[in-house]
């Protein structure tokens, strides 16, 4: 008579201390790859942010972290960088005991910040990824940049790339002091493309077009030079080459752009909230 078959262990549950919207957009992604709505838990202490959460994705919610991380094998910390020190602290005898990978969305809090908060005085760390995605992750379209601690081993980087490839590309980043850059220039960065698209729908408008027809036009043009970028093997400058043609209607424009200093300004705009991504760090430390 044949012995059953061993059954594979029960996948180690993950645990979201924070369920706004980058944790549902992530949390969707897991569900939608086909992780088990049980093996998923948040902490949320607005109750209907909780009821929302468990009706949309069969996941179990808790009020405090302390009952979300109970036996959780990865936490991911998606609260807000001024919280982030206190939900810590609060959570450091688990994660003395639990020893869990620990995934941080918080933008400029350091890995060593987390180890110090989770790891009380000794400063003994978990493992620590910290990651920075972007709003676009809400629907399946972000970029993350990533950034591991010497104690995350092959599985646990292979576990956060995971986690956070169900809400776009991952990038990884071997040098810390970059994902403040990082931050700036993607996670910030859709923000960015939607005050071009607001300054074109203006001047569409300043020109005579309609209200619909402005934004319309803006809004597949944004999108269509976006899929350009994406599926093609060519640089931004060859595109935008391609399609400036000499004493045309775009060079006027492209001048126009280049003579009032929008390299300049782009690159000190990104340098700006690439210092304020240390001044959050340094204000919350």
């Amino acid at each position: 008579m044949n012995s059953p078959s061993p059954q594979p262990p029960a996948p180690t549950p993950i645990a979201f201390i924070g369920g706004g919207n980058m944790a549902r957009s992530l949390i969707g992604g897991l569900v939608a790859r086909g992780v088990q709505g049980d093996s998923i838990r948040v902490a949320e202490p607005v109750e209907a942010a909780r009821t929302a959460l468990a009706a949309d994705f069969g996941i179990t919610t808790f009020a405090t972290g302390a009952e979300a991380v109970d036996g959780a094998g990865v936490w991911v910390l998606a609260v807000k960088p001024q919280v982030l020190r206190q939900v810590c602290e609060t959570l450091a005898p688990q994660a003395r005991e639990q020893r869990p990978l620990v995934i941080s969305i918080a933008a400029g809090i350091t890995s060593a910040q987390i180890a110090r908060w989770l790891g009380g005085d000794d400063g003994t760390a978990t493992s620590i990824v910290r990651c920075m995605p972007n709003t676009p992750a809400m629907l399946g379209a972000g970029v993350t940049g990533l950034f591991a601690t010497p104690g995350v081993d092959v599985p646990g980087r292979a576990q956060a790339e995971e986690l956070l490839s169900s809400a776009g590309k991952t990038v990884w980043i071997d040098d810390e002091a970059k994902m403040d850059a990082v931050t700036a220039v993607s996670g910030s960065g859709p923000a960015y493309v939607f005050l071009l698209a607001e300054a074109m729908e203006e001047a569409a408008k300043h020109q005579g077009l309609p209200d619909d027809a402005a934004r319309s036009l803006v809004l597949q043009t944004v999108l269509g030079a976006a899929r350009m970028l994406t599926e093609s093997d060519e640089p931004p400058a060859e595109l935008r080459r391609r399609v400036t043609s000499p004493g045309g209607t775009t060079q006027a424009a492209i001048e126009t752009f280049e003579t009032g200093g929008l390299r300049e300004l782009v690159d000190q705009a990104i340098a700006n909230a690439t210092e304020r991504g240390r001044q959050l760090s340094a204000a919350n430390d």
